[in-house]
């Protein structure tokens, strides 16, 4: 691989990426309705993505299930003691497959779950810290996407993610631990914050890894092609979803409720 030839998707990755960015930041910022539709719509549409790497020939079920996925979703926010529904889409959909459906059921849950949880955590812990998760996923990519094309070396799991490699992956945890080191300095946490980032940093690599290996065994380079130079969203915020989960486990040990809201 030449020099150049490693570059030739960065000018499209970063027009998408900014564009990502600036409607992220919004959604957040607004909060409320806004950033519960945001939310929604995301979930939704990695659910038809799901849908779609496994049965690609079938669109409508698909469609149909991102609309029951929305409207569960969206009801959840208003009434959390129905959580019990969020089984719906990932029960009906695997019913409705021909394969894969317990792969399915599982990835459908956690984003489902994952979609969930983004929402009541800003609810809980204010908008700083929603913009702490944000910021650490995307450091964490960013700088693992530099350091992997730049420094290359030993690969990570080769045979799951091909391209990822030790020094992206390093690179990745440094950038998250610099985003902690900056938060805690402009709000009331301690340094525990630091190691909370990395392990946030890990968890999204764990779930950016566990959708190539979706990605590996449903034989398909991305979930969709709906953003240009990134793929579908799948792709985009399969970090995102380990990250959420991880966040669950180290906030209350890190974050006061509210602080810096």
């Amino acid at each position: 691989m030449s020099a150049d030839s490693r570059w030739d998707d960065l000018r499209t990755r970063v027009i998408s990426g900014v564009a990502m960015i600036i409607v992220g930041v919004a959604g957040v910022a607004a909060g409320g309705v806004w950033f519960q539709m945001l939310t929604v719509f995301v979930t939704a549409v990695m659910i038809w993505e799901l849908w779609m790497m496994i049965e690609p020939t079938k669109s409508v079920p698909g469609m149909l299930l991102a609309a029951g996925t929305a409207s569960v979703l969206s009801g959840l926010f208003f009434e959390p003691g129905i959580i019990a529904f969020a089984l719906a889409p990932p029960i009906v959909g695997a019913l409705a497959l021909r394969r894969e459906r317990l792969t399915f059921a599982l990835f459908a849950l956690a984003i489902i779950f994952a979609g969930w949880e983004l929402v009541v955590f800003r609810s809980a812990y204010g908008t700083v810290w929603i913009f702490w998760l944000i910021i650490v996923v995307v450091m964490t990519d960013v700088a693992g996407y530099f350091a992997g094309r730049m420094l290359g070396g030993p690969k990570f799991w080769p045979r799951v993610s091909p391209k990822k490699t030790w020094s992206g992956t390093v690179a990745g945890w440094i950038g998250a631990a610099i985003v902690g080191v900056i938060f805690m300095s402009v709000t009331e946490t301690g340094a525990g914050l630091i190691l909370a980032s990395v392990l946030v940093s890990f968890a999204s690599q764990l779930g950016d890894i566990a959708e190539s290996a979706l990605k590996r065994r449903m034989k398909v380079k991305d979930s969709s092609t709906l953003i240009p130079g990134h793929g579908g969203l799948f792709d985009r915020f399969d970090g995102l979803l380990g990250a959420s989960l991880m966040m669950l486990i180290v906030a209350p040990f890190v974050i006061t409720t509210g602080a810096a809201s």
